[in-house]
């Protein structure tokens, strides 16, 4: 089993930035794809960046493209999310995610994934 663990939200001014964390703990070599997504209230909860756990291209949501970056280290136990330029619509609970079993393609589909993190809030005001 796979343990997620997210942290560095806070709330920022309009145009701001912050760099969140993802701390990987368990069976940590099982891990094929990670990626980033968020849910504001009243909101579902939408795919924003993924990365395969062996580098390569990684996959963004339109909205966040050019202002977010998603890095993981070599380890496969750290995966980060540095957001730039941010909005008000930025603000959401943002949840680390991975896939541990076999298969799957990359993606921001939240069914792709089956190891989620308790979430890191991300507050933006104008």
């Amino acid at each position: 089993q796979v343990y997620l663990v997210e942290s560095g939200g806070g709330s920022v001014q309009d145009g701001g930035s912050l760099r969140l964390s993802c701390v990987a703990s368990g069976d940590t070599y099982k891990t094929r794809l990670m990626a980033w997504f968020r849910q504001a209230p009243g909101k579902e909860r939408e795919g924003v960046a993924a990365t395969y756990t062996g580098g390569g291209t990684p996959v963004y949501a339109d909205s966040v493209k050019g202002r977010f970056t998603i890095s993981q280290d070599s380890s496969r136990d750290r995966m980060s999310l540095i957001l730039n330029s941010l909005k008000p619509d930025d603000t959401a609970m943002y949840y680390c995610a991975a896939r541990t079993v076999r298969g799957g393609t990359l993606d921001l589909n939240s069914s792709t994934y089956d190891a989620w993190g308790q979430g890191t809030q991300v507050t933006v005001s104008s």
